[in-house]
């Protein structure tokens, strides 16, 4: 995945590197940030299927996805359910808090962790992580903390981005992406 690697900086890839836990925001990066209402009230998002997809090859691969979203969904709780992110919290207004006990609990470093967000709440998140991203949408004060700003906008594959490039900074996209592809086959076998 060299030509993969050859569209982002050096110190990016560096740090991809170096990454083994993804955790990110939800509105504005796994979606476009928009909110609909029925009038019943339900609530309807849209989210990318290649970001789904990504996260299954990283689970493969043994990099650790989390979430961690200011609002409080069903739809939301729902998507991450189905996809088996590692961990997942909602409603979650101080979020830095909630990344340091993940952090803590799982024994990661700042520097072994990317971290996706687009707005002002995730802004003290952006400044400690190791590979602080912004999807390209996000506002100019909030991607002036970005080691990264995709060339996709939130809900257009931003997660997506993210892990293809850690894996190939690691060296591992090629062997999770056969791997994946052998899964008809029944042959896969999960990377310790």
């Amino acid at each position: 995945m060299q030509i993969l690697l050859q569209a982002y900086p050096k110190d990016v890839v560096e740090r991809a590197a170096r990454i083994k836990a993804i955790i990110t925001d939800v509105d504005g990066v796994l979606t476009a940030g928009s909110i609909i209402y029925d009038n019943s009230g339900n609530e309807y998002k849209i989210f990318n299927v290649k970001d789904g997809q990504i996260m299954k090859m990283l689970q493969w691969a043994g990099i650790f996805t989390g979430a961690i979203t200011g609002r409080s969904s069903q739809v939301v709780k729902n998507r991450m359910t189905e996809l088996g992110l590692d961990v997942h919290y909602h409603g979650i207004k101080d979020k830095v808090s909630q990344y340091r006990s993940i952090l803590e609990e799982y024994n990661f470093k700042d520097e072994e962790v990317a971290f996706l967000g687009d707005d002002i709440i995730d802004i003290p998140i952006l400044k400690h992580c190791g590979l602080a991203v912004c999807p390209a949408d996000a506002k100019p004060y909030v991607r002036m903390h970005a080691h990264l700003v995709t060339n996709s906008i939130g809900g257009g594959g931003v997660f997506r981005e993210v892990g293809d490039l850690v894996m190939a900074a690691r060296g591992i996209f090629e062997e999770a992406m056969e791997n994946y592809l052998q899964f008809d086959a029944g042959k896969t076998n999960k990377k310790a």
